[in-house]
C-alpha cells in the first residue's frame, strides 16, 4: 500500500529560472509572430489549404482567447503573399435586359483600366459626335436632303394654291394645318358677308371648298412618303457619321480588350446603343429612360452612367491572394448590396449601384469568419453554404426577398467562386453543426483544433518569450525585465493548471501585460518588473473577489459554520469552487454524515431536494459501491447513511467532494473523530482510489485563506489526490506557509491513506478472511456494519431477505508465515 505523502514546498509550485538566458529585457529577444504551441492545428491548416478540391474548407476549433484569429490570419497572409493574384471583377450594363448586369472577369488591375478607358472613350465619342453634327459638311448634306423635300412640298402646294384661286379660294397655312378661305376680288369673305350670300351661292362655295379639301388631303398624302424618305435619309446620314466616329475611336479599345469575349460583346452593344440613341448626343438632352430601352433605371441626372463600368473587385494593389476577415457577417456584408437613390419620391437603381461583399473581395483567396456571428445573422449561413455548393456568388436584394422593395430591382449575373472559407468557433458549435446540419460535414471537411496549452519545454519557453517581445512591440508596451518575464511564464503555467504546461490563452496574458505596463508608467519606470506583474495579478483578483471576502467574513463571524480546529465524528471540511466570471475561488463547506441500520443505502440529501446535480449523485452512488466492495463481500450491506453539504442553498454539482463525503461516513461508522483543521478534495472510485480533480489550486488557497482569517495553528492543511501534484501552482504565501510548517498539503493515493491522516488511526489491511486488525479504521467500520446487519435480522420481514453471515478465515497459502496474516485487500491466491 502506498505511503502517505506530505508535500514539501518545492512540489507546490514550479519556478522558471531564466538566469541562463542572455537578455535583460524582452526588447532584446527576437520577436516571434508565428504560431507557437499549435503544431496539430498548423498541420490541419496546411492540409486544408493545400487541398483545392471542393468541400475542404476549414473549421478552426478552440475556446476564445487562444489566439485563433491572430494565428489564422497571420498564417494565411504569409501563405497568400506567395500566390497568384486573382482577377478583377466588373459589372457591365446589359443593354438587352438592364435588370441583369453582366459580370466580367479581367486580369488584376485591368478592371480599373477598363473603367478609365470607357470614360475616356465616351468623352471623346460624345465630343466627336457633337463636332460632327455642327460641321459645315454635315450641314450641307443635311440641307440638301431638307431642300429637296421642301421643294417638292412647295411645288405641290403652289399648284394647289393656283387651283384654289381659280375656284375663288386661298390657302392659309396655320400651326395646325392648312385653312381654305373663300375670297372675292382678292379679299377674304368674312363670316357676316358669307352668311348674307344667297343659299344657292353658299352651297356652291361649300361644294368647291370640299373639293379643295379632298385635293389637299391627296397632296398631303403624296408628300408623306417623300418626308419619310427624307427623314430616313437624315437618320442614315446620322448613323453613317456616328458609325465612322465609333469605328475610329473604338478600334483602340477593341484591340486592347480583344481577348476578352464579354468585353467585345459589351463594346458592340455600346456602339449599337449609341447609334440608337443619337438624339441624346446631338441635343445633350437628359434621357431619363437611358436610351432605347424603356426598362433602363438610371438616375435622371446621369444618363451617361449606362456606359460606365462598375469595378466590383479591384485587385490592382493586391500582391498575392486576398485574405478577408469579416467581423460582422450580415448578408449584405457577405454578399454585397444593391443600393438605391431617391428622386422625386421614387427609388432608382442601376448596375453602378451594385456593391461588393466580403465574399467578392475574398474570391480567389481566403475568407475568415466567426461561426457564431454567421449563425446569428439571418440568411448568411444558408447563403454561404449555397455559394460553396454551387461555386458561384449570386447576389440578391434582401429588400425584395423580404417584400420591402420599391420598384424593380436588379438580379446581377452570378460570378464564379473559387474560395477557401475558414470558420473560427468553439468546439461545441462544431459538434452541433456536425450533428444537426448535414451540409456542414460536406463543406467543412477539415478541423483544426487549437490546444489550450503547450509543453513547458525549453524551446517552447524561448518561443513564448518571443511572443511576449512581439506583443510588447506591437502594442507599444514597455519591455519586461527577466523577473517579470519569468513571472509571466509562471502565470501561464498557473492558467494551464499544470507544472509541465503553459497556457495558450494569450488573451488573458495580454490583459496582465497591459495592466502591468500601466502600473510601470505610474512609477515612471522604463521597463516592467516583477513587482508590476505581481501587482497587476493582485489587482485583477481584488477587483473580482468581493463575494469571496464576504464569505470569509461570514465564516469568521460564525454565520457560516466551518471549523478549522478540534475534532468531530462524521464531519469533514470539503471545498467547492465558485465561479464569478473570470474569477474562481475555493469555498470551504462543512460536510456531515449520519449512519444507522436500514436498507436505504447512501442517501444524498442534496439529490433528494433536487439541489444535487447528476455528477454529484454519481459520486454518492460510487461511495455505496466502495462500502459494499470493501466491507460487505460476505453480507448484505444494511445501512442508512445520509450526507449533506451544510448551509448549501444554491445546488451542488461535481464529484470532487466524493472522497470527503466518504471520509465523513467512515468517521461516523468507526466512531473516530476527524481533525477539523484538515480539508479534503478529490473524487474516489469504487476501489477507493483517489482521483484527480480540477481547480486544485483555488481549492487549497480558499481553505488556506480561511485558516488565515481564523488563525493558523500549524496543524491545518489540505488532502489532495496524488494525481493532482503536477497541477499545483500555488500562491507564494501558501508555499511560504508550507515551508514554515504553518500549513500542510498531503497527496494520497487511496481512501485508507486519507483516513489515517484525518483520524491519526491506522487504516488496517485486510486479512485473508476479509476481516481487519483490531483497533484499525477498517475494523471499526466493518464491525459497525456487522452490527447493523444483526440489528436488521431482528426485523422478521427483513431477516427473511438476509443471507446467513458467518465470516470464516480462508486457508493460508503454504509458504506464508503465521505472523504474516495481514495481506493486501487485492491479494489473489
Amino acid at each position: 500500500m502506498g505511503r502517505k505523502i506530505e508535500l514539501t514546498a518545492d512540489k507546490l509550485r514550479r519556478t522558471f529560472d531564466l538566469s541562463a538566458m542572455e537578455f535583460d529585457t524582452t526588447e532584446q529577444i527576437e520577436p516571434i509572430e508565428g504560431i507557437v504551441g499549435q503544431e496539430r492545428a498548423l498541420r490541419a491548416l496546411q492540409t486544408g489549404l493545400g487541398i483545392r478540391n471542393s468541400g475542404f474548407n476549414i473549421y478552426v476549433s478552440g475556446p476564445p482567447g487562444t489566439g485563433k484569429m491572430t494565428t489564422v490570419t497571420t498564417f494565411l497572409k504569409e501563405l497568400a503573399s506567395g500566390q497568384k493574384t486573382p482577377q478583377d471583377w466588373v459589372y457591365l450594363n446589359n443593354f438587352d435586359d438592364v435588370s441583369k448586369p453582366t459580370a466580367c472577369g479581367l486580369p488584376a488591375g485591368q478592371g480599373r483600366e477598363l473603367k478609365h478607358d470607357m470614360k475616356d472613350l465616351m468623352d471623346r465619342i460624345s465630343g466627336a459626335i457633337s463636332r460632327a453634327f455642327e460641321s459645315d459638311e454635315f450641314g450641307k448634306k443635311r440641307d440638301e436632303i431638307v431642300r429637296e423635300v421642301h421643294r417638292k412640298k412647295d411645288e405641290a402646294l403652289e399648284a394647289l394654291n393656283r387651283h384654289a384661286a381659280a375656284a375663288g379660294f386661298t390657302l392659309h397655312q396655320m400651326p395646325f394645318g392648312f385653312l381654305i378661305v373663300p375670297e372675292r376680288e382678292g379679299q377674304p369673305i368674312g363670316d357676316l358677308e358669307l352668311v348674307a350670300l344667297p343659299a344657292q351661292e353658299q352651297e356652291e362655295l361649300q361644294r368647291r371648298r370640299q373639293g379643295l379639301q379632298d385635293e389637299l388631303r391627296t397632296v398631303q398624302n403624296q408628300l408623306r412618303e417623300p418626308e419619310r424618305a427624307a427623314n430616313e435619309k437624315l437618320r442614315e446620314l446620322d448613323r453613317q457619321v456616328v458609325n465612322l466616329i465609333l469605328d475610329q475611336y473604338m478600334a483602340e479599345v477593341r484591340a486592347k480588350y480583344g481577348e476578352f469575349g464579354k468585353v467585345v460583346i459589351y463594346l458592340d452593344a455600346v456602339g449599337k446603343d449609341i447609334v440608337d440613341d443619337i438624339d441624346t448626343f446631338k441635343s445633350g438632352r437628359t434621357n431619363v429612360q437611358g436610351g432605347s430601352s424603356s426598362r433602363q433605371m438610371l438616375l435622371p441626372e446621369a444618363p451617361s452612367r449606362k456606359y460606365d463600368v462598375n469595378v466590383l473587385v479591384d485587385n490592382s494593389q493586391l500582391k498575392g491572394t486576398p485574405v478577408v476577415l469579416e467581423l460582422n457577417p450580415t448578408y449584405n456584408n457577405l454578399f454585397g448590396r444593391i443600393e438605391r437613390e431617391a428622386h422625386l419620391g421614387t427609388l432608382y437603381t442601376d448596375f453602378t449601384m451594385v456593391q461588393p461583399g466580403a465574399i467578392h473581395r475574398a474570391n480567389g483567396g481566403y475568407l475568415v469568419l466567426q461561426v457564431e456571428d454567421v449563425l446569428k445573422n439571418a440568411f448568411s449561413w444558408d447563403s454561404l453554404k449555397r455559394a460553396l455548393t454551387s461555386h458561384q456568388i449570386e447576389m440578391e436584394d434582401m429588400a425584395d426577398r423580404l417584400g420591402f422593395g420599391g420598384g424593380r430591382s436588379l438580379r446581377p449575373h452570378p460570378t464564379p467562386l473559387d474560395l477557401k472559407v475558414v470558420l473560427l468557433g468553439r468546439p461545441l458549435i462544431y459538434y452541433l453543426l456536425h450533428a444537426y446540419d448535414p451540409d456542414f460535414s460536406q463543406l467543412f471537411k477539415i478541423k483544426a483544433d487549437f490546444d489550450t496549452q503547450m509543453d513547458a519545454s525549453p524551446d517552447n519557453i524561448q518561443e513564448f518569450l518571443g511572443l511576449l517581445s512581439n506583443f510588447c512591440r506591437q502594442e507599444g508596451l514597455k519591455p519586461l525585465d527577466k523577473g517579470a518575464a519569468a513571472r509571466t511564464v509562471e502565470h501561464a503555467s498557473r492558467l494551464a493548471e499544470d507544472q509541465e504546461k503553459l497556457s495558450t490563452h494569450f488573451g488573458s496574458l495580454a490583459d496582465v501585460l497591459k495592466e502591468a505596463d500601466f502600473l510601470a508608467s505610474q512609477d515612471n519606470a522604463e521597463k516592467v518588473t516583477l513587482s508590476h506583474i505581481e501587482k497587476a495579478l493582485e489587482e485583477k483578483v481584488h477587483r473580482s473577489n468581493l463575494i469571496q471576502m464576504r464569505i470569509q467574513e461570514m465564516i469568521a463571524q460564525g454565520t457560516i459554520l466551518v471549523d478549522t480546529q478540534g475534532q468531530a465524528c462524521g464531519q469533514v471540511n470539503g471545498i467547492s469552487v465558485i465561479s464569478l466570471g473570470d474569477h474562481y475561488f475555493g469555498r470551504p463547506s462543512r460536510i456531515t454524515a449520519t449512519v444507522g441500520p436500514g436498507g436505504q443505502g447512501i442517501v444524498d440529501i442534496e439529490r433528494e431536494v433536487e439541489l444535487g446535480g447528476p455528477v454529484h449523485s454519481k459520486g454518492v452512488y460510487i461511495i455505496g459501491g466502495y462500502l459494499a466492495h470493501k466491507y460487505a463481500r460476505d453480507m448484505v450491506l444494511s445501512i442508512a447513511a445520509r450526507i449533506v453539504f451544510e448551509q448549501s442553498y444554491s445546488g451542488v454539482e461535481g464529484d470532487s467532494a466524493s472522497s470527503a463525503e466518504l471520509f465523513a461516513i467512515l468517521s461516523e461508522l468507526a466512531g473516530l473523530p476527524i481533525n477539523q483543521g484538515i480539508a479534503v478534495t478529490g473524487s474516489v472510485n469504487q476501489h477507493g482510489e483517489a482521483q484527480p480533480i480540477g481547480a486544485v489550486n483555488e481549492k487549497i488557497e480558499g481553505f488556506f485563506d480561511m485558516c488565515k482569517v481564523l488563525g493558523l495553528t500549524r496543524n491545518q492543511g489540505v488532502i489532495i489526490p496524488k494525481g493532482n501534484v503536477r497541477h499545483l501552482m500555488l500562491r507564494k504565501d501558501v508555499v511560504e506557509a508550507v515551508s514554515a510548517a504553518k500549513f500542510h498539503i498531503w497527496a494520497i493515493a487511496n481512501v485508507d491513506e486519507g483516513m489515517e491522516i484525518l483520524t491519526g488511526t491506522p487504516a488496517g489491511v485486510a486479512r485473508l478472511d476479509g476481516t481487519f486488525p483490531e483497533h484499525t479504521v477498517n475494523h471499526l467500520v466493518q464491525n459497525r456494519l456487522w452490527e447493523f446487519t444483526e440489528q436488521m435480522k431482528n426485523i422478521p420481514e427483513v431477516a427473511a431477505t438476509l443471507p446467513r453471515f458467518a465470516p470464516r478465515p480462508k486457508e493460508v497459502p503454504e509458504g506464508i508465515p503465521e505472523d504474516d496474516k495481514y495481506v493486501e485487500a487485492n491479494f489473489t491466491e
